[in-house]
C-alpha cells in the first residue's frame, strides 16, 4: 500500500523497505485471462472471414495463452530484480 505524499492527497512512492504486496500482482490473472478472451475472438473473427473453422481459433488461443504467460513472466522478473537492487531477500 502506498503512503500519502507531501500533501496527503496523492500517493507518494513505495517504500522499498516493505515487502511487495499481493496487490501488485492481482491484475495479473486478470491479464491472462484478456489476453485469451481477445486472441480467441480474433480467431473466430478470422475463422468466420476465411471460412477455416477452428484452425484460426486454436492457434490465437494458444498465442494469447503464449503472451499472457510472458506478460506475466516479465512482471515477476520486473519485481525480483527491484527486490534485488533494493537489498530485500526474495
Amino acid at each position: 500500500m502506498t503512503e500519502p505524499g507531501p500533501s496527503g492527497s496523492r500517493p507518494g512512492p513505495r517504500n522499498a523497505a516493505k515487502p511487495p504486496s499481493g496487490a501488485e500482482f492481482a491484475g495479473a490473472g486478470l491479464q491472462l485471462a484478456f489476453t485469451l478472451v481477445a486472441f480467441m475472438f480474433l480467431g473466430i473473427w478470422l475463422d468466420k472471414r476465411l471460412g477455416s473453422s477452428p484452425w484460426f481459433v486454436l492457434i490465437c488461443v494458444f498465442v494469447g495463452a503464449g503472451a499472457g504467460f510472458y506478460s506475466i513472466y516479465r512482471r515477476l522478473m520486473g519485481s525480483t530484480k527491484r527486490d534485488a537492487s533494493a537489498g530485500r531477500p526474495r
